[in-house]
């Protein structure tokens, strides 16, 4: 599905955000570049890699930073974006990383957790790539708890953007079922426990644009 609307995957997604999700990125990226250090790190479900170059960007000289994805059409989208960048993008699966235990300084997902399709999993083995002491930052879309809010939402979500994914990139499909994942994901009561039982501690949630957006950050 991702392959498909690759091209139109980034301009959808500023589009229909109203620019939005630029902004939480920068608040994950402060929360990734927490230290004058050179930092490794995996950014997990990295996509066109906007998350990976905004950090690479910000990072101490010497960073690394790891892009894995399953969709590879994403991923050259992404190749293009980060040319001249300390950025490698390659093909993986987020429930079976390819990295040794304890690999990385940070771990990163933007907007893609909700597409895992064994979620648990998908949390154990970040946690297990991730270095003691390490930090994990989660972006993912959710919605208002305002009942109002929430119905105003619930009514661009399913209608609206569809349409827009449709204009952009003619995959109706692709962005009925984006709307429905959000829907679908778990909210910080469920998602913080999920978190801790895979192996973090000190899990956090912050809701962004009225819930629209929640990122959540753990220490291994």
């Amino acid at each position: 599905m991702f392959d498909s609307i690759a091209l139109g995957y980034d301009r959808f997604n500023h589009l229909s955000s109203l620019n939005a999700d630029k902004g939480w990125r920068r608040k994950a990226v402060r929360q990734i570049v927490n230290t004058k250090q050179p930092i490794c790190m995996l950014d997990v479900a990295t996509g066109t890699a906007d998350l990976a170059i905004a950090v690479a960007k910000k990072a101490a000289a010497g960073s690394q930073v790891t892009g894995i994805d399953l969709s590879e059409n994403m991923l050259e989208v992404g190749r293009v974006k980060a040319v001249g960048l300390p950025v490698t993008l390659q093909q993986g699966d987020a429930e079976a990383l390819a990295f040794d235990d304890s690999s990385f300084d940070r771990v990163s997902v933007a907007f893609g957790v909700r597409n895992f399709e064994n979620l648990s999993q998908g949390l154990r083995e970040m946690c297990r790539v991730l270095k003691p002491n390490g930090r994990l930052v989660v972006l993912e879309l959710s919605y208002p708890d305002n009942r109002f809010l929430f119905w105003g939402y619930k009514l661009y979500a399913l209608k609206i953007l569809p349409a827009i994914g449709t204009r952009l990139t003619g995959n109706r499909s692709a962005y009925t079922y984006l709307p429905d994942s959000i829907l679908k994901f778990p909210k910080p009561p469920v998602f913080l426990p999920m978190l801790r039982e895979a192996g973090f501690s000190r899990a956090r949630a912050r809701s962004l644009t009225f819930g629209v957006c929640r990122m959540y950050v753990a220490e291994k």
